[in-house]
């Protein structure tokens, strides 16, 4: 297997045309249980721990950009927690602290699994995915971008380099149930925000994550509203009832947390 370990985005750009096979790697949370379990083989990796231009975050007025490399442990931290305290309250759940300070939002988004908890906490916050190759950049709204399970639109030779997300003032939160309180993966999860409208995403209910929105008079229908627009499905985690069930309660919670 080679390794590939670009130095600047214009060289990991390359190398990922050169070489449409090479499977990106940061925080390998992911990519590492693949290999160990010899799920996958690639025939290469192409390591972005070396780009600096994937790392990081920047706020301009009531927008965040997050840099593909952002890690969960750095989306815990203020000041960015304070303006996506949802995104900071899913990263808080994911494994432990070295999962934490190694797994990265550009990987969440890159193996787009229904139980990503990233997913519901950007989809709230209206993110849209820039991507690039050497043929140039695109936006791509998330809604648009994860297309199903573990499928995203990046074609064979583009590379996630981050993420915009609106910040600007609202009520937020992130609720996860799950069979132990920590480094587990969610039966269900649910992100809420409230600004001029109700906006709630969940996970692990359908084969997206799913944003559903409504307007601020419907808040007693809305755990309802949430429920109806999951497709989830029984498996060793959770039957498809309980997850409907677990939604309408996630739902009423955040709204309580979010409306007082």
């Amino acid at each position: 297997m080679d390794v590939l370990t670009p130095r600047s985005l214009e060289e990991a750009l390359r190398l990922k045309a050169e070489r449409p096979d090479a499977v990106p790697i940061q925080g390998g949370t992911d990519v590492m249980v693949d290999l160990n379990f010899d799920r996958a083989r690639p025939v290469a990796l192409l390591n972005l721990n070396e780009v600096a231009e994937l790392r990081g975050w920047t706020r301009q007025g009531g927008t965040v950009w997050l840099g593909a490399g952002l890690t969960y442990a750095e989306a815990m931290e203020p000041p960015l927690a304070e303006a996506l305290p949802a995104l900071a309250e899913a990263a808080r759940t994911v494994g432990g602290p070295q999962i934490r300070n190694r797994g990265t939002i550009g990987g969440n988004l890159g193996t787009a699994s229904p139980a990503g908890d990233a997913l519901p906490p950007l989809l709230v916050c209206g993110a849209e995915v820039k991507i690039a190759s050497v043929r140039g950049e695109r936006h791509v709204p998330l809604p648009e971008f994860v297309v199903g399970p573990k499928r995203n639109v990046l074609a064979e030779d583009e590379l996630i380099l981050g993420v915009s997300v609106d910040a600007s003032d609202s009520r937020q939160t992130f609720m996860k149930v799950g069979p132990r309180n920590a480094m587990v993966i969610a039966v269900v999860s649910l992100a809420m925000r409230v600004d001029g409208e109700l906006r709630a995403a969940f996970g692990s209910a359908g084969p997206v994550p799913t944003l559903v929105r409504a307007d601020l008079g419907d808040a007693d229908s809305f755990p309802q509203r949430v429920a109806e627009a999951a497709s989830p499905i029984d498996d060793v985690r959770g039957t498809a009832s309980y997850r409907r069930h677990a939604l309408r309660i996630l739902t009423r919670r955040a709204l309580d947390r979010c409306l007082v």
